[in-house]
């Protein structure tokens, strides 16, 4: 093996994946709250439930799976359904906190979720869009096949460590925030702000754009 084999393909799929996931989206808003919290036994299981959905999406995706996903339209529609109505709900969560600001020390008694919750939340935003299906699965599964029988691998691999590199950064590095979040009022911009994330998301998946 040489570099163009190994290295290459592993910095393409690090910086392809990395394209698609700091779009700004319902896990990296989720995600970016738990982190200004600053709430380590919350931060890790959820980064690490992000990092690793990506890894098994994109694993199937070189597999192929993707050829039997897009050959199931109706599992698609049952998903968009389901995930829209769990984001516009967790939307309008969002904008009431938002009319109801609470300073950072109040926020983290208050509104800050159990493991058990925070967990099923993140796995709900990760599985119930059905975009992760179509961008993960089907795109970087074809992209990652075109690469070569070893290097679709390599190129995988790359993919996998920009997910984890980007959502251990959020989610830990987000605590660098919290000085700012000391105030009501900021709390407020970013409840709104993922009451906006959140809603438009919903509202597009369940019109099907």
């Amino acid at each position: 093996m040489t570099l163009d084999t190994t290295l290459l393909p592993a910095l393409l799929g690090l910086l392809t994946g990395l394209s698609l996931i700091i779009a700004i989206g319902a896990q990296n808003a989720y995600v970016l709250r738990l982190g200004i919290e600053g709430r380590a036994r919350l931060i890790l299981p959820i980064v690490l439930v992000c990092a690793v959905s990506d890894a098994v999406l994109i694993t199937a995706g070189v597999l192929g799976i993707g050829a039997v996903i897009s050959a199931a339209p109706v599992a698609l529609v049952i998903i968009r359904i389901v995930g829209s109505g769990f984001l516009i709900v967790y939307g309008l969560f969002a904008a009431w906190r938002a009319v109801h600001p609470k300073a950072l020390v109040a926020a983290e008694v208050k509104t800050s979720p159990t493991l058990r919750v925070a967990i099923t939340t993140m796995v709900a935003l990760t599985w119930l869009n059905p975009h992760v299906y179509l961008d993960t699965v089907i795109f970087l599964g074809s992209v990652a096949n075109q690469q070569g029988v070893d290097e679709r691998w390599w190129w995988a691999g790359g993919a996998v460590a920009g997910s984890f590199l980007w959502f251990f950064a959020l989610g830990f590095g987000a605590r660098l925030l919290r000085p700012f979040f000391a105030r009501p009022s900021s709390w407020r911009l970013l409840d709104a702000f993922i009451a906006v994330v959140m809603l438009t998301l919903g509202i597009r998946m369940a019109i099907g754009v």
